[in-house]
């Protein structure tokens, strides 16, 4: 499969490119980016073309990698997906309800391929907590802490002005959403609040009727810095285990799933649709934090 990459910060340095150099089925064409000379840079690392117009690029690939903001990403997702291009898309999808859905039915009319980089989810230890939990059930209360500190000198990502913006909410709220909603069901409500220091704060209402607690920031204090999620029911605590972190490897395995999904094979669990329902999960708390009242969310989305 022909892939172009479209973006040159850090997730494409870290994970895109040089995962898609080293897929075995995977034939790496080229690079686009905002900044030519950044896109110039990245493609000359890997010996590949340099595009700065979109348009080139995708006339000569079967799908697109996007390492992109949200509101960049979306425009061009919709773009490709309309000229028959399978989507590895980042996370989230979308900023909005409506650009999610329309890439949806672009994907849904074409019958494409498409996964999301939900980086952790793609491990393989937190794939069959996943799927175990949820064959389990009985779950009463699910918790999530993600909270990191990207604001400093060593960070990649600290430069992003989209993550500076919309915080953690947006930015590891994804991730923390990819462990809760295959193992408790859709969100039905939203209650957050948020504090200092990018603190946000979530209660969801699953329609199971299960609560999940979620905890997110990307500014918090070094010290309080941590990862920890757990589900608790009748089959007791289950901590989500550790695993080692390899972006590189789990991006490899989402082009895995996007090409045995664009030859036939099984359905992705973490396509654009699921995206979708992560980015409602979102904008809803968003309006719940800055209207300070509970949001439902229309389970026919």
């Amino acid at each position: 499969m022909r892939f172009g990459l479209f973006g040159t910060g850090p997730w494409a340095h870290l994970a895109h490119a040089p995962a898609l150099a080293a897929h075995p089925e995977a034939e790496f064409v080229g690079v686009w980016g905002r900044n030519a000379g950044k896109a110039a840079e990245l493609a000359g690392e890997y010996g590949v073309r340099a595009c700065t117009d979109q348009d080139e690029l995708l006339a000569e690939v079967d799908a697109v990698a996007i390492a992109l903001p949200p509101d960049v990403q979306a425009p061009l997702a919709l773009r490709a997906a309309r000229q028959g291009k399978h989507l590895l898309l980042d996370k989230p999808i979308a900023f909005t309800n409506e650009q999610a859905a329309e890439i949806v039915a672009a994907v849904t009319e074409r019958n494409l391929a498409s996964v999301v980089f939900f980086t952790r989810r793609l491990f393989p230890q937190i794939a069959e907590f996943v799927a175990d939990a949820a064959a389990t059930g009985g779950w009463t209360e699910a918790r999530v802490d993600h909270l990191g500190s990207i604001f400093t000198e060593d960070n990649p990502f600290g430069a992003s002005a989209w993550r500076k913006q919309s915080g953690g909410l947006w930015d590891v709220g994804p991730h923390a959403l990819a462990l809760v909603l295959p193992v408790l069901g859709a969100v039905t409500e939203v209650a957050g609040l948020a504090g200092p220091r990018d603190m946000t704060h979530l209660l969801l209402r699953h329609a199971s009727g299960t609560i999940s607690n979620l905890t997110l920031s990307v500014d918090a204090p070094a010290a309080a810095e941590r990862e920890d999620a757990q589900f608790a029911g009748e089959a007791g605590v289950r901590p989500v285990p550790d695993a080692p972190w390899s972006p590189t490897e789990a991006l490899g395995r989402a082009i895995d799933q996007l090409i045995a999904a664009a030859a036939g094979g099984p359905p992705v669990e973490l396509d654009v649709r699921f995206g979708a329902e992560v980015t409602a999960v979102l904008v809803a708390a968003q309006e719940a934090i800055t209207s300070g009242r509970t949001v439902s969310i229309d389970s026919a989305r």
